[in-house]
């Protein structure tokens, strides 16, 4: 199971090159295995970017946000009870709440997170991809 962090959906949406290739070729084999997910606050994190104009995807928010789900058959997963218990525990020693949220998503899942985020990537019990 791979979880994309935003800025993997956004780089792989948009600019791909960012992308690092372990994180494209896990992106792929998580694709063919029908194995892609993001956790919903994801969908609002990038909602907010385009609001704030510091990301311009070309089109509206829900446009782009279906185009990006239905380009990978990313699958979106709900914040559980466990998940937001998780999330407010001392095992994520993140500021940023919705960083907070993707990264317990991924530990509740047993899912690997592909993230650039080096305070993420920093997170014990967190397997990143990058």
């Amino acid at each position: 199971m791979i979880i994309l962090d935003t800025c993997a959906i956004i780089f792989d949406a948009l600019s791909p090159s960012k992308l690092t290739s372990k994180a494209k070729k896990a992106i792929i084999e998580a694709e063919e295995d029908r194995q892609l997910f993001c956790a919903d606050i994801t969908l609002w994190e990038i909602g907010m970017l385009i609001q704030k104009k510091r990301l311009d995807p070309g089109t509206d928010t829900e446009n782009f946000l279906q185009l990006v789900l239905e380009s990978r058959q990313i699958q979106v997963l709900p914040i559980e009870p466990e998940i937001a218990a998780l999330a407010t525990s001392l095992l994520i020693p993140h500021f940023d709440p919705a960083d907070r949220i993707i990264a317990a998503t991924a530990i509740y899942h047993h899912g690997s997170l592909i993230t650039s985020d080096q305070k993420l990537r920093k997170v014990p019990n967190l397997i990143t991809v990058w």
